[in-house]
């Protein structure tokens, strides 16, 4: 009989995070039971659509007028009891960094964060996710009764499908001790770089804050990328740490990376070697970034990049 995953799905202007998709995408991929779980404004639209993604059931939590992560808790953790799961899944957002660890703590359980890989053995979940900043891998599995892990966005892949799944509503009975009343979206339309399938990130070596137009100009050019930094950068005020990658700003792992005049400093290292495909471009062949580069460009940043960036518009052209 197969056992029982419970994920926690976000949304937002009607529609899934794609972080959360994944999520349902690596528990459907268990070859389990995936129930979703869902609530807040749009939930119903929302749940009438995770079939396709994965999900067998979905649950729908009718609540407060407002987001609050400790009734979104204690919900999810009385779903998990109710349907017996084995396993409690959320996307490493910062929401689900926020919930999933109450959620742990509410099913006497552990939670394993930014997790990189997501498997069913004979022996029940697993988790693998990297540690000492990036240096180690390590496989964690639990003797508690539901294991908790959240899943790092951009290292899972989503299922789509010709499916629907069963959609029930409960009422939400929890207490809200805290509640978000609101949100203060950026103005800005631009990718954040967790998300982004594609991030283009500079440092020290573009020499001054006005030659980050050569950053932002690739990423444009790629049409679906955002632009990140190294901590010098951003400490030294030419860009804003929302876009700081590294061990004490985001974790990525996009799709692609490009890190342009980045030395490669074990805190930059820490934050996005898990990339799928690493590009570094910087004057100095020694560089730490090309211990873990895929491909290396050793040469002016502020040659090279403009040129890098019409290539990319005449190879986007081209497929058009």
């Amino acid at each position: 009989m197969a056992a029982v995953i419970v994920v926690y799905l976000e949304h937002s202007g009607g529609n899934a995070r794609r972080a959360s998709l994944e999520a349902l995408g690596a528990a459907s991929g268990s070859g389990q039971t995936v129930v979703a779980a869902v609530g807040g404004a749009g939930a119903d639209a929302v749940a009438a659509d995770l079939g396709r993604w994965g999900a067998d059931r979905v649950v729908v939590f009718s609540g407060g007028a407002q987001h609050s992560p400790d009734r979104t808790a204690r919900d999810i953790a009385a779903l998990a009891r109710k349907e017996g799961a084995k396993a409690c899944l959320a996307a490493a957002t910062s929401s689900g960094k926020d919930v999933l660890p109450r959620v742990a703590a509410l099913l006497d359980s552990t939670c394993f964060t930014d997790c990189t890989r997501f498997e069913w053995s004979d022996s029940g979940p697993r988790a693998v996710r990297p540690i000492l900043a990036g240096k180690a891998i390590a496989t964690f599995d639990a003797d508690s009764p539901v294991f908790c892990a959240s899943l790092r966005p951009n290292n899972f892949s989503t299922v789509e499908r010709d499916a629907s799944a069963e959609i029930a509503s409960v009422q939400s009975q929890a207490e809200a001790a805290v509640e978000v009343i609101e949100i203060a979206a950026k103005s800005s339309d631009k990718l954040d770089v967790k998300e982004a399938p594609v991030v283009v990130s500079g440092g020290r070596g573009l020499k001054e804050a006005a030659n980050f137009n050569l950053i932002e100009d690739l990423a444009a050019a790629f049409g679906n990328a955002a632009v990140g930094a190294s901590r010098a950068v951003v400490d030294a005020g030419w860009r804003p740490h929302a876009e700081q990658v590294g061990q004490t700003g985001k974790t990525v792992s996009p799709q692609l990376y490009v890190a342009v005049g980045i030395s490669g400093a074990i805190q930059h290292l820490a934050g996005m070697r898990t990339s799928k495909v690493i590009v570094a471009i910087n004057t100095d062949a020694d560089a730490p970034i090309f211990t873990v580069a895929d491909y290396g460009v050793v040469g002016d940043a502020l040659e090279i990049v403009p040129a890098l960036t019409a290539a990319v518009k005449q190879a986007r052209a081209a497929r058009q």
